[in-house]
Formats: C-alpha cells, sequence, structure tokens
C-alpha cells in the first residue's frame, strides 16, 4: 500500500473533523486513516491510483467549503488565514452597522428600518446560514451552524429580532476569536518544531543549484552557508563549523563538527560553509521522521481524548432532542405561549454545541506533545503524554543512559602474544558494532582497520562477539562466554567492564574498560525524586560490583546487574506488580537489548544520541539527546498539559449544563447561551495555549 498526505483547508470544526476521518476509514480500501485537526493534514494508505478525487468527494460532502491539495511542501506561514480573518471582521462590521441603524430606527421610514434589520441579518447569518443549507443538502445532516441559523430566524419570527441580531454577531466574533486562538497554538507550535529545510544547495556539474529537499538524491554533495538549515541527513565531506541544534534536540550549546562527522537534518550551520554528502533521502531524514511522529501524534488518542469524543457524539443529538421536547411540551401541557417556550428552546439549542471540548482538549495535547518536542523529547502520542503524568517507577538501563557510555581502555593483559596484537583481534572483531565498548577498542587501536580482513561476524546476545580475523577465529566478551566455550582464564576482579578475548579457541588475555557516571544523571535522579517518582531502579548486565557502585553514587532504590535480556524482561514484569492500579512503570534504554524491555513497559523511552533504532523503533518516547535528565521535563510538561485539559473539561461542562438548566428555566437569555458555547471555546482554547510556555 502506497502511503498518501493531504492538506485540508477551511477545515474549521474538530468534530467535524473526527467524522471525515472516520468515514474514510470506513471507505473501503483505506487504512491508517488520520485526520489531525492540529495541523489539518490527511494521511492514509492505500492500493487506489489517484485517490484526490474520491477523498475530495468523501471531505467535502460532509464539509462542503473545504478544499484538499496535495502535500507537496510544508508551509508553516498562515498568510492566508490572516486575510481571511480579516474579511470575516469587516463583513462582521458592515452587518452590524446595518443592523444598528434599522434597530435604532434611524429613518423615519419603518419598512426603511425594517429592510436594514433584514438586510444586517443576512450579512450577518448568510456564511452560517450557507454552511448550513450545504451540509443539509449534502450530507443530510445538522451541525452547530445549523443550530446558530435555526434559533437566529426563530427568533426574529417571535419577535426578537434585536436578541436574534446579538445572538448571531456574538457568534461571529467568537468563531472570529477562536479562530485567531486555533492559528496562534498552531503558529507556536509550528515555531517550536520549526525545523523543515525550505530548500538544498546541491553540487551538479560544479554549479550550486537551489532545489527543493525532496529532489536530492544519496550520494549527492550539498552545500550549507552560515546561518541555514541542513537540509538532510550526511556525513561532512569539507569544511568545519559549530552547529546549533536547539530545534531539534533542545540542546542550546553548539556543537563543533568536521570533515567525517554526521550531520543532521533540522540544525542550523552557524560558521562556516559545508559540504556534505547525503546519506538519506528527504522522506527519511531525521527531520522528516520527527515532524512525522509529532504530527500524526495524535493517532494514538488518550482516555481524555477518547472521552471527549464520545461525549460529542451522544451530547448534541441528546440535547437537539430535549430542545424539541421543550419547545412542544410545555406549552400544550401547561396551556402556556408558545413563543415563550420556543424562545427558551432556542435558547437552548446555542448552547448545544460541544466545541469547547472537542477543539480545545486535542490543541491541548498537540500542544504538550509540541512542547515536550521543543526540548527535545518526542512524544509518540497522546495517550504516552497522559501516562507521563502518573509514572510511579522509572527503570534505567546503565550503560549508555546512566553513564557515558564512552568507554576507555585502561588495561591491556595478554598472554601468549603482545598486547598490541590482543588489542588488534578485539578492535577487527568488533569492527562492524556501533556499541560503545566496541567503539572504546576501535579508538584505543589507533590505525585504520581493513574491513576485508573480517568475515563471519555474529553477534552473542548478552555475552559477545565472534568473527573471523585474517583467518583465524576471534570471540570476545565476557566471562559468561568463556564459561559457555568451556575456555580456561584468569577471572579478572578489576573495577570496570573486562572483556575476555579468545583467539583460535585459545584464551590469549583480557582488557579492561571503564565508564565514568554521566553528570547529568545526578539531575536526572534528583529531578524525578523531585516530580515524587517513587521508586528508581537500574538494571544492567554489567558486573555486580560495578553496578553497585553507580547505584550507590546516584542514591538509587535498587539495582539487578548481570542481566541478559531476558533477565530484564522478568525484572520489569516483576516490578509491574509493585505499582499502583493507575500508577504508570517507565523503563529508559537505548541499545538493541532493550528492545524487548522498551515494549513492556508503560512508557518505554529511547536514547535518540547514542541509541539505536531498534530502540527507538520500540520506545514510545525519545529523547533527541543523550540526557536522561530530560525526562522529568517531559513529566513537568506532562502533568502540566494534564492539569489543562481537566481545567478545561469541568470549566466547559459545568457552565454549559448551568446554562442548560437557565435556558430551562426561563432564566438564561440567548446571550447567556452564545457565551456557553462560542465564549467558553475561546477561553478554554486561550487557556490550552498556556502549555506552550516551556523553560528549557
Amino acid at each position: 500500500m502506497k502511503n498518501y498526505k493531504f492538506k485540508i483547508n477551511n477545515l474549521d470544526c474538530a468534530n467535524c473533523a473526527k467524522k471525515i476521518e472516520d468515514k474514510i476509514a470506513k471507505t473501503e480500501g483505506y487504512k491508517n486513516v488520520i485526520l489531525n485537526y492540529s495541523t489539518l493534514k490527511l494521511s492514509f494508505e492505500t492500493d487506489k491510483e489517484n485517490p484526490l478525487n474520491e477523498i475530495r468527494k468523501i471531505v467535502q460532502k460532509m464539509e462542503p467549503d473545504t478544499q484538499i491539495v496535495e502535500e507537496k511542501k510544508e508551509n508553516t506561514k498562515t498568510e492566508n488565514e490572516s486575510k481571511k480573518i480579516n474579511m470575516e471582521i469587516i463583513r462582521l462590521i458592515i452587518g452590524i452597522y446595518i443592523a444598528a441603524i434599522g434597530s435604532m430606527g434611524v429613518f423615519s421610514n419603518e419598512l426603511i428600518n425594517t429592510l436594514c434589520i433584514i438586510a444586517g441579518y443576512v450579512i450577518l447569518l448568510f456564511k452560517t446560514a450557507k454552511k448550513a443549507l450545504k451540509l443539509l443538502w449534502k450530507n443530510h445532516s445538522l451541525d452547530e451552524s445549523a443550530l446558530i441559523t435555526i434559533s437566529c430566524i426563530g427568533a426574529y419570527l417571535i419577535g426578537k429580532q434585536s436578541e436574534g441580531l446579538m445572538v448571531i454577531a456574538l457568534y461571529e466574533i467568537g468563531e472570529i476569536l477562536e479562530d485567531k486562538a486555533v492559528n496562534k497554538s498552531r503558529k507556536s507550535v509550528a515555531s517550536l518544531m520549526d525545523i523543515r529545510p525550505d530548500y538544498a544547495n546541491v553540487i551538479r556539474n560544479d554549479k550550486h543549484i537551489k532545489v527543493a529537499p525532496n529532489e536530492v538524491n544519496i550520494e549527492e554533495v550539498i552545500l550549507i552557508k552560515p546561518g541555514e538549515k541542513i537540509p538532510l541527513d550526511g556525513v561532512i565531506v569539507e569544511g568545519s563549523s559549530m552547529l546549533n541544534t536547539l530545534a531539534l534536540t533542545g540542546e542550546s550549546v553548539p556543537r563543533r563538527v568536521e570533515k567525517g562527522d554526521e550531520v543532521l537534518s533540522g540544525c542550523i550551520n552557524n560558521e562556516s560553509v559545508l559540504k556534505v554528502k547525503v546519506t538519506k533521502k528527504f522522506g527519511e531524514s531525521t527531520v522528516s521522521k520527527i515532524l512525522d511522529l509529532v504530527e500524526n501524534a495524535s493517532s494514538r488518542k488518550s482516555n481524555s481524548e477518547a472521552f471527549i469524543t464520545k461525549f460529542a457524539k451522544y451530547y448534541t443529538p441528546i440535547v437537539c432532542g430535549i430542545a424539541l421536547v421543550l419547545a412542544l411540551l410545555p406549552p400544550i401541557i401547561l396551556n402556556q405561549e408558545f413563543n415563550t417556550w420556543i424562545y427558551r428552546a432556542l435558547s437552548f439549542l446555542v448552547v448545544s454545541c460541544p466545541c469547547a471540548l472537542v477543539v480545545s482538549v486535542p490543541l491541548s495535547f498537540f500542544g504538550g506533545i509540541g512542547a515536550s518536542s521543543s526540548v527535545g523529547v518526542l512524544i509518540k502520542g497522546s495517550n504516552y503524554l497522559e501516562a507521563l503524568s502518573n509514572i510511579e517507577i522509572v527503570v534505567c538501563d546503565k550503560t549508555g543512559t546512566l553513564t557515558e557510555g564512552v568507554f576507555k581502555v585502561q588495561k591491556i593483559n595478554a598472554i601468549s602474544m603482545s598486547d598490541e596484537d590482543l588489542l588488534k583481534y578485539a578492535a577487527y572483531a568488533e569492527s562492524f558494532s556501533n556499541h560503545p565498548i566496541a567503539m572504546s577498542l576501535k579508538e584505543a587501536y589507533h590505525k585504520k582497520i581493513d574491513s576485508k580482513k573480517v568475515i563471519d561476524t555474529k553477534e552473542i546476545s548478552g555475552k559477545g562477539v565472534e568473527a573471523k580475523v585474517d583467518g583465524k577465529k576471534v570471540l570476545v566478551g565476557n566471562d559468561k562466554l568463556m564459561k559457555d566455550m568451556n575456555i580456561k582464564y584468569d577471572k579478572c576482579d578489576d573495577i570496570g567492564t573486562i572483556i575476555y578475548v579468545i583467539v583460535d579457541n585459545k584464551y590469549s588475555g583480557y582488557i579492561v574498560i571503564s565508564d565514568k557516571i554521566k553528570d547529568d544523571s545526578y539531575e536526572a535522579v534528583k529531578g524525578l525524586k523531585a516530580n515524587n517518582v517513587k521508586k528508581l531502579v537500574m538494571l544492567t548486565g554489567d558486573k555486580k560490583d560495578i553496578s553497585k557502585v553507580v547505584s550507590e553514587e546516584l542514591e538509587l532504590d535498587e539495582y539487578h546487574s548481570e542481566l541478559l535480556p531476558q533477565d530484564k524482561v522478568k525484572c520489569v514484569e516483576k516490578l509491574m506488580l509493585e505499582k499502583s492500579k493507575d500508577g504508570k512503570l517507565l523503563f529508559v534504554g537505548d541499545g538493541i537489548n532493550d528492545a524487548p524491555v522498551l515494549a513492556l513497559s508503560d512508557i518505554g523511552v529511547a536514547m535518540g544520541g547514542l541509541g539505536s533504532d531498534a530502540a527507538i523503533e520500540a520506545a514510545d518516547v525519545v529523547i533527541m539527546t543523550d540526557e536522561i535528565s530530560k525526562i522529568s521535563k517531559a513529566i513537568s510538561i506532562s502533568r502540566k498539559t494534564m492539569r489543562i485539559v481537566k481545567e478545561n473539561i469541568i470549566f466547559a461542562i459545568t457552565v454549559k449544563i448551568a446554562v442548560l438548566v437557565l435556558s430551562a428555566l426561563g432564566i438564561a437569555t440567548m446571550w447567556s447561551a452564545v457565551f456557553a458555547d462560542v465564549g467558553v471555546s475561546v477561553i478554554a482554547i486561550l487557556n490550552a495555549l498556556r502549555i506552550l510556555r516551556v523553560n528549557k
């Protein structure tokens, strides 16, 4: 199946967006349908050729004024939206002015005054009524626009012309304010994630050509000038500079890069001209993956969002039914005037739309995900953002997570060969691995490794590696490997990671490699305890004595050492039983062997800097740096998001229920009803914007 992405313009209803998503998902041939109201992007998978026409028919049947266009290039600018809002303001002013002239009886001729009132009605109500009629004609359904239209026309017919005018005027003002608030939110999130490059300077035939990033091929060389964003992942082939990685990682300190270093798309070149050989196509680049991750995070709904979706589905039709009963039954049973109860029913209708909830709640979660991204923490779904607020137990890997993972060879003890030869065999055997231990061996060797001399490389999970080097069978690993091979060896009791080497089935010596606790780990532990995390646990395959030193130094609650991948799984399963009903367990790791545990945990966190692709794929949260302390920031953002979501839910439901009751009793006017609808929506959206205030 092929993946398609479209942009839907003029979609201004979150509830309608959900209905469109459900409709396409139920259409035969479409899978993984996601319509993100926060970004107005529709994505799906299908085998159908050129599905745009069919999608356009489905969407425009439900929302006639929408425009569906292919997503060729990201554009975060909102000039069109601003122009559209300005035109709406002009229309609103003209309509209110003409209606006011008629209502105040400026003209001596009553007919002219009446015509002015009608003209004001037409100008103010035209857009809303047009939308309602289109939807009724094409989709045979009613939405908020229909409710407002019925209420305003009904108010005019029962002699409440001035109130009807004020209802539509206040509703339109509220719609404009809501559009502005939503656009502001989108702009704010876009600015937080403003990492997508607009162009690439590719070198072709000794000329610099400015092209779209998706038109650059792998192996081509691109030129990055000072101040420009790096458009594609690659390796520097010429030049050195300082890179600003803030937008990508949340790290404010620039990073020095030079020839041979890998660079990631989305970073900004600060100093000198760089020439970079492209290693990944635009769709596979870091910047694309990050933005896709953030934008599609809405596909994994939180419990709060699921509640709002169900609430909106049943709430509006029920309220409409009650309004109809309210308009008809009391006058008949109580023998009262129909006008009084029709007026109350119309006020009831105005309140019925749940926009405050269906807009503000998803927007709050999207803002929380955007805020987390701005500090270098990528959260793959609203459900994980919600879960982060309930973290009780944090479990960490040691190497590369709590420690630097930058190992240094401290000691070489060779038998029957020179220390240099022992290091050579170990470095060659580990030459195809990116594990920190392997990197330290290669670094210590200081010579270029001829990869042609290494064949049949095989990883022995939790124990080491096997390879043929210059025709000799070489095994490099821990003491578990030695025992499995039944090789007699000199056990080393030094503090550090001990690497034993076997050449042609003979014990050849050992290498001591030491690691160091990250400075950031101390801050991480402090931050997690400040966030009331009940238990901090370290799981590692390293030796007990090393693990004990690290655990005591960091003041962890518990540690388990000398673990194989399956042992880590068992430990996490036991820890899962210790948390409360609503409590969550979070695991942080960076290696391939952590992938099973990451998948098992309530929330799996991968270290994106040194982390493997497998770990990042299995994780629910990705830290784009090697700073574990950012988990505390993510938890803080999560709790702030959930606090604002609950505030909006309680506020919106309380006000609506109060006004509904007061409308039914004849106490509340249509003015109150408009506030309960649009006014509450605007307040809730503005409250949601507070999430974007992040201290980096």
